[in-house]
């Protein structure tokens, strides 16, 4: 399935899950043919539980049965974005403050990789607070710079 597929599903079911008050998170589609596998990640405020889950494959399936935008047999999932979800939209990065990211980032010729508590979100820019053996800085990172990033589950 091509990306603008993808954002052609995302955007038949998103109003529904919106409704039953559950973020569309990313849509991906992988296999062929009858083992095809349609999966809806999708978020909420104090997470997504198994009764969460089920709504959401009975509204989202309904929609696609209804629209019929993919051509033959496919298996629909939905899962939660998992405990460390990759960070995207401006959106993400506001609900991810607080918490320890894990961030790779274009630095002149190269990427650098940093890893701390994300401490301000404003447009366009994060800034991540990191520690090392003798000092704390913040690092200021630029959203378009991101290459990567996810938010980092605390052992």
């Amino acid at each position: 399935m091509k990306n603008d597929h993808a954002t052609e599903i995302a955007e038949l079911v998103r109003p529904s899950l919106n409704h039953l008050g559950v973020e569309l998170v990313d849509v991906r589609w992988s296999g062929r043919g009858p083992g095809a596998v349609l999966t809806l990640f999708v978020d909420r405020p104090g997470g997504i539980t198994l009764d969460d889950c089920e709504r959401v494959s009975h509204t989202a399936g309904a929609v696609l049965d209804a629209y019929d935008p993919i051509e033959g047999p496919y298996r629909l999932e939905v899962s939660s974005p998992g405990a460390e979800r990759p960070l995207r939209s401006e959106e993400e990065w506001g609900r991810a403050l607080g918490r320890r990211v894990n961030v790779r980032y274009r630095s002149g010729s190269g990427e650098t990789v940093v890893e701390g508590r994300l401490v301000a979100v404003s447009p366009g820019e994060i800034e991540l607070e990191v520690k090392d053996r003798r000092s704390t800085r913040v690092v200021s990172v630029g959203l378009g710079e991101v290459v990567a990033a996810r938010v980092e589950v605390a052992i």
